[in-house]
């Protein structure tokens, strides 16, 4: 059952009633949520909002069937918001999987090889696409390449921190464990297609938080239920990104 901890939660839920509902036979006996933040970090862009942390865990708390909120973000070392991030989901009772982001310098220095030349492009664009390519797009961005060389940029740094690993380990201890039934995840990444499988196998239920256009082929191919993030929006977002005719309802109620 939903149990609004916050007075606007509450109010939110009068307006879309639907909505809740939804979310209540999704969450059912009992349910653990898993985010992973490296994926969900790359919705905003496409969504056009942000993900808020403390309204994410207001929101998801406020089901009494939930267990568990477990957040899976790297941790950039020596930089301030990010490791102030990491502070504040603990502060949030998240349960939170943490490690150091792997810098990966990738050279974008064009001087020692010819202007049509897609050596450095491979390092970015995927082979097949490049292949697409004809050879004045190649050599406009390889002249833009070069016009970082002559501000004196001649590489970019990659940043990578995977926690699939971390993510399915969680996932098996909770089917062994056998308290959990519902076992809910947010990322659309194909990595995650046997986790959901293993879930399934063991007469759990699994569902993945997504949005529609996010999903990759290999979860579609095994038939895992996604509920679309953006019917949540005015529930976890930022208060300035919620709709200005459902933020004046809310300030009515």
């Amino acid at each position: 059952m939903f149990n609004p901890n916050q007075p606007r939660l509450k109010k939110l839920a009068d307006l879309f009633p639907e909505t809740i509902s939804k979310l209540e036979s999704i969450f059912g006996e009992c349910a653990n949520i898993y985010i992973d933040w490296q994926n969900v970090f790359h919705w905003q862009e496409k969504l056009g909002w942000h993900f808020n942390f403390r309204r994410i865990k207001q929101f998801f708390s406020s089901f009494n069937t939930v267990q568990s909120i477990r957040i899976y973000k790297g941790t950039l070392d020596g930089d301030i918001k990010s490791e102030e991030q990491i502070r504040e989901l603990k502060c949030l009772k998240y349960i939170v999987s943490t490690k150091r982001v792997k810098l990966i310098p990738l050279s974008i220095d064009v001087s020692s090889i010819s202007s049509n030349s897609p050596d450095i492009l491979k390092k970015f664009i995927d082979k097949n696409l490049l292949s697409k390519l004809d050879l004045e797009t190649i050599e406009y961005l390889n002249n833009k390449f070069s016009d970082l060389n002559k501000q004196g940029i001649f590489k970019i740094e990659k940043q990578k921190c995977n926690f699939d690993v971390e993510l399915a380990m969680d996932v098996q201890k909770d089917i062994d464990a056998d308290v959990v039934k519902n076992f809910i995840i947010l990322s659309g990444d194909s990595d995650f297609a046997d986790t959901i499988s293993r879930v399934k196998e063991n007469g759990k239920n699994a569902v993945i938080f997504s949005t529609s256009r996010r999903v990759t082929s290999e979860l579609n191919q095994i038939d895992v239920p996604v509920f679309d993030v953006r019917k949540i929006k005015e529930f976890i977002c930022w208060p300035k990104e919620i709709p200005q005719n459902i933020k004046s309802k809310i300030d009515f109620l």
